[in-house]
């Protein structure tokens, strides 16, 4: 029978981390351009407000030791990873994961680069949009202009690396930013996701080593204070603009952000990505087994005594139909939808060369990726590309008449309380006129699984055919009764 979802608070082993890691993977190239672009701008402005809090705590900190100093602005920069994790962000730094998404041929190459273009992007645009905020409120001027001396000092020194040092710094960098956001897949607690996350961040910043993002709004904050600082601001310090003139846009992009990236890339999606890939995938493992979601078929109406035997001759064991149609993830989407359109159906599994159940192909997830690439999609686009891979699945144990009530009736929306039972939504209808205005969203087909294997399908045409016959013998029962009637009155 097929096993339920992992709880809230489940703890993962390493080998359930990867497959975690997987749906984090193909997540990231799902989204739609407006929405990715969208959370990379929020990342943006997370990420530069880090570095805000990491120059505020290190500012005046000539008093302490160097690591010590580094060490406070290092946890007070993880703040950045942590808005991202938990308000909901894309940032390039860990969207280079994709590239397990890419091992498993979720996607394609062409479908991850275009990601991270959308992503980086974005980052840069939360990051431009924040140094606009910044400059405007003077930040620079705090303590005395400490703070801007500060930063101009960062900046400058991340200027100052030669290529292969800027591309050996990025690529420690997200060794340990992506390190981070691994962590976090071996638990669903938000206090544990953030708990994980502190500690590698706060490494790579107090060591210094280099985030594209992150430079993104340090060196142009420096750029900014080069260029628009007063002469008061100058004077007050005892410096001369001069000695930061390195401070360019040229020496930004060819000495610091070109050689950072690269080196992002390699230290999340190779190191880290595609080595635990390698670790964990065995060859028959190119596309991660689907995530199994059994419905809830525990708080299903009581039925009348006539009804229950009825529930337990109608099993979908008798009533499903062999998965006779199946789809292969590397299928091109029109192959598959030719398939579906001969066949008549409005979706079907998705199988992998060694028969495991990986997806759910369905017209409906077609259509609305067609809405989301405004009617023009890849040409290249495969079944994988568009599949779920969490997919709710009954068993043949199951009653059909559970089904039925599962895919036409939600117990939360029929009966609107809180969980003190407290009414939530007020209503002058009847019962039965919201169970039939009420609109429910689940799938009206489901694969059968026993013991881990696909054994059959079940739709909502195979169930009404099920019950069809309840209604014949209402109409026999009536028709007696009206003989009986018409004998008494004759």
């Amino acid at each position: 029978m097929a096993t339920a979802m992992a709880s809230n608070n489940s703890n993962f082993t390493p080998k359930e981390m990867m497959k975690q890691a997987e749906k984090y993977a193909i997540g990231k190239a799902s989204k739609p351009t407006r929405t990715t672009i969208s959370l990379a701008i929020t990342a943006g402005v997370f990420i530069g407000l880090a570095f805000v809090f990491y120059i505020t705590v290190t500012t005046g900190g000539s008093n302490m030791s160097w690591g010590i100093n580094r060490l406070f602005g290092g946890l007070a920069f993880s703040l950045g990873l942590i808005l991202v994790v938990i308000c909901g962000g894309e940032l390039f730094t860990s969207t280079v994961l994709s590239s397990i998404a890419r091992a498993n041929k979720h996607i394609t190459s062409g479908k991850m680069l275009t990601t991270w273009l959308k992503v980086y992007f974005g980052n840069f645009l939360g990051a431009m949009l924040l140094l606009a905020l910044v400059s405007m409120a003077s930040l620079y001027q705090l303590d005395g202009g400490q703070w801007g001396l500060n930063a101009l000092n960062i900046a400058q020194h991340k200027l100052h690396h030669q290529p292969m040092e800027a591309f050996a710094l990025g690529i420690l960098c997200n060794l340990l930013v992506c390190l981070a956001i691994w962590m976090t897949f071996c638990s669903n607690n938000m206090m544990t996701k953030m708990a994980m996350m502190v500690l590698p961040v706060a490494m790579f910043v107090s060591t210094g080593f280099e985030h594209s993002v992150a430079n993104m709004f340090m060196v142009p904050l420096g750029i900014t204070i080069q260029n628009i600082a007063p002469e008061s601001f100058w004077l007050g310090l005892g410096v001369s603009p001069e000695q930061y003139a390195d401070l360019n846009i040229h020496n930004f992009i060819f000495a610091n952000l070109i050689p950072v990236t690269l080196g992002n890339i390699v230290g999340g999606g190779v190191l880290v990505g595609l080595s635990y890939w390698a670790i964990f995938s065995s060859p028959k493992e190119h596309h991660a087994t689907a995530t199994i979601i059994t419905p809830d078929f525990s708080n299903t109406t009581a039925l009348t005594k006539d009804n229950t035997m009825l529930q337990e001759n109608l099993l979908v064991n008798d009533h499903m139909r062999p998965a006779t149609t199946t789809l292969l993830p590397g299928m091109p989407v029109a192959e598959a939808l030719d398939i579906l359109i001969k066949e008549g159906l409005s979706g079907a599994p998705v199988l992998s060369s060694d028969q495991r159940l990986v997806g759910f192909f369905s017209i409906h997830d077609t259509l609305v990726d067609l809405w989301c690439n405004d009617y023009m999609p890849e040409a290249e686009d495969k079944v994988q590309d568009l599949m779920r891979h969490e997919i709710q699945t009954v068993s043949p144990e199951n009653s059909i008449l559970e089904v039925a009530e599962y895919m036409c009736i939600d117990k939360n929306i029929l009966y609107p309380v809180s969980s003190g039972g407290i009414a939530t939504q007020l209503t002058t209808l009847s019962l039965n006129e919201r169970a039939r205005t009420m609109v429910v969203n689940r799938p009206h087909c489901y694969p059968v699984v026993k013991d881990d294997q696909l054994v059959g399908i079940i739709s909502r045409n195979d169930i009404i055919k099920a019950v069809r016959p309840v209604y014949g013998n209402l109409v026999s029962v009536a028709g007696i009764k009206d003989d009986q009637k018409k004998a008494e009155i004759a």
